[in-house]
C-alpha cells in the first residue's frame, strides 16, 4: 500500500481522497448507529460537500506538518474545469486540497494520523 505520493498529481490524489473521506464518514455514521441507509446518506452528504470540507480543513491546517501542508496545497492548486453548482470555487479548491491530503496519508499507511486529523476536522 505504501507508495511515493510525490509522483501523483494533486488531481489524482484528490480523486482517491474523495473516496477515503467518504469511507471514513460512512464508518463514523455506522459506529454511531445513525439509523437507516437513507438517513445516513443525507448525513454523509453534509460531511463531504465542499463547504463542509472547507470548514473542516480550516480546523486542521494549524495541525499539519510542512509536508502535509505541501500536499494540501498541491491538491488545492489543482485546476479543475468544473465546480459543482452548489459550491463556491474557494470552498471547492480547499476541499480538493483536503482530499489530496487524506489520500496521501492513506497511501503512506498513516492510518492513525488520518484518524486524528479526521476527528480534529469534524469534532468527533
Amino acid at each position: 500500500m505504501f507508495m511515493n505520493t510525490g509522483e501523483l498529481s494533486g488531481a489524482t490524489l484528490a480523486y482517491l481522497g474523495d473516496a477515503v473521506i467518504e469511507l471514513m464518514v460512512r464508518k463514523l455514521l455506522i459506529q454511531r448507529g445513525e439509523g437507516d441507509v437513507g438517513a445516513m446518506n443525507k448525513i454523509a452528504d453534509s460531511y463531504v460537500r465542499a463547504s463542509a470540507q472547507s470548514l473542516a480543513i480550516d480546523k486542521i491546517l494549524p495541525l499539519l506538518t510542512e509536508d502535509e501542508l505541501a500536499v494540501f496545497k498541491r491538491g488545492r492548486n489543482t485546476h479543475s474545469h468544473t465546480v459543482p453548482k452548489n459550491a463556491k470555487v474557494s470552498d471547492y479548491r480547499k476541499a480538493t486540497g483536503m482530499e489530496a491530503l487524506f489520500a496521501a496519508l492513506y497511501l503512506e499507511g498513516r492510518q492513525e494520523r488520518m484518524e486524528m486529523l479526521f476527528e480534529a476536522a469534524y469534532g468527533q
